[in-house]
């Protein structure tokens, strides 16, 4: 009995000083997780001529392998063989006894080993003091307004967090049989092996935390109740349900956290705090945008700030993953059709409320609301549609947009039309070019950050925009490929190693930082976004892709796609911002030095200066005619009335009256056409010039040039504000009716009261009747051609039909002579007389063209003969006095024209007060709203102000602007980091 038990003893320790047990094959290192580097696992070739010694781990930590040991002298004793009579009884005594000193030992190793590669892992951990600028001031505040004693207690016990735990009882399962031998050692090492497996269970989900136990005897069903394969697939499954567990219960503290951030905000919006609240990081940030995006770069200057494109083909989800990380449906929906049409920038910000608002509008939509988004959604598709020029599809106009709410993460993005690869019907032929050039003027910036988007469910080989993404970023310094609709490429894919493919980028030639997995929702644009993300997370839960490893779990959702991009977004924005901020520096001091050389004696005004110096010209200008004397008025309004209304004066009036018999007949036609010509047309002619009197002024004013204070750069401007103010002012319509019965008085009045009076009216008359006689003087000239003066000085000779006329009116003259008292018509016979005397001397005349000459030279005949009725008539006044009583001499003509006289001085004088008291104050108020008009039309302004100098300082106001934004953006990052 004592040789059985010394055999077995020595069997079992010659098994454990065995060394080459566990150490014929080793797993390469690199293939290892990193905290499995520190445990090897062997593997052991099988054999079919031997039996494979015991497989326990703890070979893996013990030193006994290393121990030069002899192998001990032993007979089989079945074989007849027997031991020899040596003490190896004592030997074997004294080795157990060092073997607690060997544990030992190992137990040091092993630890050193585990503090090693925690070391390791510690220096692989970012240095988390860089990223304190992620988190607001205010957080660290938190603790002096926020109860944190009452939200310990709101979070689970110990207890129930290690009910979470998976079941490491399992896992440790194998190493039960040796629980006997060794029991200090034994639980040094279970100890460190459970550590262990533990760590690689909460390591790196994205990498396999397990590998599979050793095989035993095939023989041994004590180690063989599982297969290997089984305990990986359950032990994925348990360590996926653990992180799920861990996910929801992250989700709830975020959730918390989310609400409690939201009341702080809430509290200083309020006002609660003292402090004022600086503006965030992203809108300083989207502010420098906005400006760039109107700066007119005519010098070249280059935007090569970072913001986030977001390029794909069209129907690819774009929108559905800019939604997703706004977390709301802001944007227009269709299907199959194109919705975006021009560029629309996103500033994401955090906030207390979710809201949204345009960078020209201040309204607000809330978010939470769906008459809000439905109302964003629409104001969002009417921008673009009235962006989109006519004969285009798209616009490169940007519309930009604010997006703040809680747990936002902070970054700009731009979303660009999907790329086609046809023009179809309805479309602009150009539409497919253009897109690409909007495209690729947003990514060869090299500072953006492109988000590729990729649709799942078709063919690979259909995506246009990734070689089009590859050609702008080769070596995907700055690309973030993502994968959408995945949900539908695992239920239509037949080989879902094409998905791994994708994902790894190995099917794609394009290159890229990362690669990402989403689902953004079933395809029904009714979809909320709570729900989108219970979908999504449901999905990937129960996804083959995640379970077997084709997928990483940091890889997939868009919460951990929305985090990858800002953490990108703001590593590019602190590597470029400063040399972009040093490049317009640059720009500013060469277009500084440009202004001084060409306008050294001038202000640095932009558009907007120059508008507001030209508004208060143009208004100064329209105060100074109220400036101008009531003398002047009243002359400019009566000899330009006059002007409008003597030929209809002489030859309606005048001349059908001096042909009647006796001064009662003439007085009365006088008073009955006057009487006609009142009531129809003459309160609406003396308008027409009071109101082109008023024109005439204004624009005067308006162009006179100032000597030295002249600026022709507002030439334009002041034109288009004088036609645009005339054409809104309209007349008060009322004033005419008050001007016909001023002007009817007038008329009455037959008096006049002194020789002042008359020798003015008799001076009216003969201007009126010496004008007309030059004009007709001039008519007759024409008619009959020049006289032998002109002929023989200037070598002029008269036409045929001239000659004509010239003999007609010799004959005419005849006649007038014959009889001075002669009618203004000439008679039948008299026509036919005249005719046959010129064709007794071989003229042949029409007797239309005897009676068109009878009519001038009767007309001069006329003029002259009442021109000497003037002079007779200077002295009749006294005769007037008289009513003509005992006197041949009648001047009824001159009481005519003093009358006439008498009523165009009443009606300039009551122009001239309509004028200086209502309309000019109207016209003023017109010129008022066009500038105000103008002023907030900035196409209006920039086709009126234009010019060299207007672009040389728009551009030089644009480039400081920027730059101190620049600057101070730098200064609070700095500041914040």
């Amino acid at each position: 009995m004592w040789r059985t038990r010394a055999t077995a003893a020595c069997v079992i320790c010659q098994s454990l000083a065995n060394s080459s047990y566990g150490m014929k094959r080793k797993s390469p290192l690199q293939n290892l997780h990193l905290v499995s580097r520190s445990i090897h696992r062997p593997c052991y070739p099988s054999s079919k001529f031997q039996r494979p010694p015991l497989r326990i781990s703890i070979q893996l930590f013990s030193s006994l392998n290393r121990l030069p040991l002899r192998k001990t002298k032993l007979l089989n004793v079945k074989y007849g063989y027997q031991s020899h009579r040596n003490f190896w009884l004592a030997r074997l005594a004294s080795r157990l006894l060092k073997l607690r000193y060997l544990i030992l030992g190992s137990a040091v190793g092993g630890g050193y080993t585990a503090k090693k590669t925690y070391d390791q892992w510690k220096d692989m951990m970012p240095d988390l003091d860089e990223y304190k600028w992620i988190v607001p001031d205010f957080i660290w505040e938190l603790d002096e307004h926020i109860d944190f004693e009452k939200l310990i207690k709101a979070l689970p016990d110990a207890d129930d967090l290690a009910k979470l735990l998976p079941d490491f009882d399992k896992i440790g399962e194998s190493f039960t049989s040796l629980k006997g031998f060794f029991s200090p050692g034994y639980n040094l090492v279970s100890e460190v092996i459970g550590a262990s497996d533990l760590l690689l269970l909460l390591g790196s989900p994205g990498e396999t935390a397990f590998r599979a136990t050793d095989q035993g005897y095939d023989n041994d069903k004590q180690y063989k109740k599982v297969s290997d394969k089984e305990k990986i697939d359950q032990l994925q499954e348990e360590l996926l349900r653990t992180q799920l567990k861990y996910q929801r219960m992250l989700e709830r503290l975020e959730k918390e956290n989310k609400e409690l951030r939201k009341l702080v905000l809430q509290r200083d919006d309020k006002g609660i705090h003292q402090r004022k609240l600086k503006k965030s990081l992203i809108d300083m940030y989207s502010e420098v945008l906005d400006i760039l995006s109107d700066y007119d770069a005519s010098y070249n200057t280059q935007d090569h700030l970072p913001r986030v494109v977001v390029v794909g083909d069209q129907s690819a989800g774009k929108t559905s993953v800019l939604e997703m990380i706004a977390q709301a449906r802001i944007f227009p929906r269709g299907s199959g059709e194109m919705m975006t049409r021009s560029p629309v920038k996103v500033t994401l910000s955090e906030g207390p409320h979710h809201v949204a608002l345009f960078k020209d509008s201040s309204r607000e939509f809330d978010l939470t609301k769906e008459e809000d988004l439905a109302a964003l959604r629409n104001e969002i598709e009417i921008r673009m549609r009235n962006s989109v020029k006519e004969g285009c599809t798209v616009s490169t106009e940007t519309i930009s947009l604010s997006v703040k709410g809680p747990g936002l993460q902070r970054m700009v993005l731009v979303d660009l039309p999907g790329v086609i690869s046809t023009v179809t019907s309805g479309m602009a032929p150009d539409t497919k070019e253009t897109i690409f050039s909007i495209s690729k003027a947003y990514m060869q910036n090299p500072n953006a950050i492109i988000l590729c988007i990729q649709d799942g469910s078709v063919d690979a080989e259909r995506s246009i925009v990734t070689d089009l993404v590859s050609q702008m970023d080769p070596q995907g310094k700055r690309t973030i490929f993502v994968l959408t609709k995945v949900d539908l490429a695992e239920k239509n894919v037949a080989s879902p190693s094409r998905i791994q493919q994708i994902i790894e980028g190995k099917l794609f030639p394009m290159k890229a930082l990362g690669y990402f997995a989403v689902v953004t929702g079933k395809g029904n644009s009714s979809e909320s976004i709570e729900s989108i993300k219970e979908y999504e997370e449901e999905f990937f839960q129960n996804s083959k892709l995640l379970k077997t490893c084709m997928l990483k779990a940091h890889q997939v959702t868009t919460k951990n796609l929305s985090l990858a991009v800002s953490d990108c977004f703001w590593k590019m924005v602190r590597e470029s911002v400063e040399q972009q901020a040093d490049a317009f520096k640059a720009t500013r001091f060469n277009l500084e030095t440009e202004w001084k050389n060409n306008y050294p004696r001038l202000r640095e005004l932009d558009r907007n200066e120059l508008f507001e110096k030209a508004k208060n010209e143009i208004l100064d200008e329209v105060i100074s005619l109220t400036q101008v004397t009531p003398k002047h008025w009243e002359e400019i309004l009566q000899k330009t009335l006059w002007e409008r209304v003597s030929t209809h004066v002489i030859e309606n009036i005048y001349l059908p009256a001096a042909q009647t018999m006796n001064s009662g007949t003439f007085n009365t036609t006088v008073d009955i056409k006057l009487k006609q010509w009142t009531d129809k047309q003459l309160p609406n002619k003396a308008v027409e010039v009071a109101w082109e009197t008023l024109q005439e002024e204004f624009s005067r004013f308006m162009t006179e040039q100032k000597g030295k204070e002249h600026d022709d750069i507002f030439d334009k401007l002041k034109q288009a504000v004088k036609e645009e103010s005339i054409k809104r002012h309209k007349w008060n319509e009322r004033a005419e009716d008050s001007l016909r019965v001023i002007q009817h008085n007038a008329l009455e009045d037959r008096s006049i009261s002194d020789k002042q009076q008359w020798d003015a009216a008799i001076h009216f008359m003969e201007e009126t009747l010496q004008s007309r006689l030059k004009d007709t003087e001039s008519v007759i000239e024409d008619m009959v051609g020049p006289d032998w003066k002109k002929r023989w000085l200037y070598w002029i000779g008269r036409t045929k039909e001239q000659n004509i006329r010239n003999e007609t009116k010799n004959e005419l003259e005849k006649l007038i002579k014959c009889n001075e008292e002669h009618a203004a018509y000439l008679a039948n016979d008299e026509v036919t007389t005249v005719r046959k005397n010129l064709e007794a001397r071989g003229i042949t005349v029409d007797p239309c063209l005897i009676k068109d000459t009878w009519h001038q030279i009767y007309r001069r005949y006329f003029l002259k003969t009442a021109l000497n009725h003037c002079n007779l008539c200077r002295r009749g006044f006294y005769y007037y006095q008289r009513h003509f009583v005992d006197s041949e001499l009648e001047c009824n003509d001159i009481v005519l024209f003093w009358r006439i006289q008498r009523m165009l001085a009443i009606t300039a004088n009551t122009l001239r007060q309509q004028l200086t008291n209502t309309e000019v104050r109207r016209l003023e108020k017109n010129v008022k709203e066009v500038l105000e008009d103008f002023a907030e039309d900035n196409e209006k302004k920039v086709k009126l102000l234009t010019g060299k100098r207007v672009q040389l300082a728009e551009d030089l106001k644009k480039v400081r602007e920027i730059q101190e934004k620049l600057e101070a953006f730098i200064e609070a990052l700095h500041q914040e980091k």
